[in-house]
């Protein structure tokens, strides 16, 4: 009986120095000075193919853009998404662009704790400094809102940050969206937005119970969104079924109609309204066309060149 109780007290000990380890264990890099000058135009519009301005404006509730986001209903609680404008003590007036780089890229805030993955931070990961420069010259630019956004309603475990280390160590995956040798400039840029900026596979990639994406099931859709969305699958070959071609693809990221006259609802909707409509004919097109011939079946952000799927002939009509 003594032994039983050494070794369970031993255990206890045991797992609450484990637990002490992932509480103090550090996570994130400091990030290099950004020292580049931005330019407000160039950060506006990525802000707009990131979905900034449609997920941290509640315009709906009559808010202000980018005072805080309507509130996201997952499995795992309420999220709300917070207050980016340049107010000091609601939001990231304090904030220098070295800390706006780590949150953005590596999903770290100021404090140091990490940020629940409803904010899709690791398709960000490959923003050039440029980007981070150009994107903080633009939230400057935004009127202040001294009003702080809703705490998240998250319940036990799922309310405890150290937990998001290890959730992190098991789905942060950084986006492969770098140019691809002898594929076309489109295709090129296409996959920059969709894997990256736009973060299709946020949404329409199914997602485990863990909340993680399934890297096997890239672009297959997901029908568990928050508040009950759901987003079809946009792989090309279901694209075509359904009688989408490139150019139905491209308008419809820019007017939301459907080839069949119908309107997107829902989450899309309000992507379209407030990101894709705002972007160049040439990116809408852009972001067709390697969703036309994009690479799937494999790992999805961390997909190797190697296990690209065969070239496909796009339909252009």
């Amino acid at each position: 009986m003594r032994r039983i109780i050494y070794w369970s007290v031993g255990a206890a000990a045991l797992s609450g120095v484990a637990l002490a380890a992932v509480i103090a264990w550090p996570v994130g890099s400091a990030p290099a000075p950004i020292e580049l000058e931005g330019n407000v135009d160039r950060g506006a519009y990525l802000a707009r193919a990131s979905g900034c301005i449609a997920c941290h404006s509640n315009f709906e509730a009559g808010g202000a853009p980018l005072a805080g986001g309507a509130p996201l209903e997952t499995d795992f609680g309420t999220f709300y998404p917070s207050n980016l404008t340049p107010d000091p003590e609601h939001g990231i007036g304090d904030w220098t662009a070295e800390s706006f780089a780590k949150a953005v890229r590596q999903g770290i805030g100021p404090d140091g704790e990490p940020y629940f993955p409803a904010f899709p931070y690791p398709f960000y990961a490959e923003f050039s400094d440029q980007d981070i420069a150009d994107l903080w010259a633009a939230f400057q630019t935004v009127a202040p809102v001294a009003e702080p956004a809703p705490y998240h309603d998250v319940s036990f475990p799922f309310d405890q940050r150290w937990g998001l280390k290890l959730w992190r160590a098991a789905f942060f995956y950084e986006p492969k969206s770098e140019p691809v040798p002898d594929r076309s400039d489109a295709w090129n840029r296409g996959r920059e937005l969709v894997r990256g900026a736009a973060h299709c596979g946020a949404c329409h990639t199914p997602r485990n119970l863990a909340g993680g994406r399934d890297l096997g099931a890239v672009f297959a859709g997901n029908a568990e969104l928050p508040g009950g969305s759901k987003a079809p699958s946009i792989r090309a070959e279901d694209l075509e079924q359904n009688g989408w071609t490139v150019s139905s693809l491209a308008y419809a990221l820019q007017s939301g109609l459907t080839p069949s006259g119908d309107a997107f609802g829902g989450s899309m909707a309000e992507v379209v309204r407030e990101g894709t409509r705002f972007l160049s004919p040439q990116d809408r097109e852009a972001m067709a066309i390697y969703l036309f011939d994009a690479e799937v079946g494999g790992a999805d952000d961390i997909v190797t060149e190697e296990g690209e799927s065969a070239e496909r002939k796009t339909r252009i009509d």
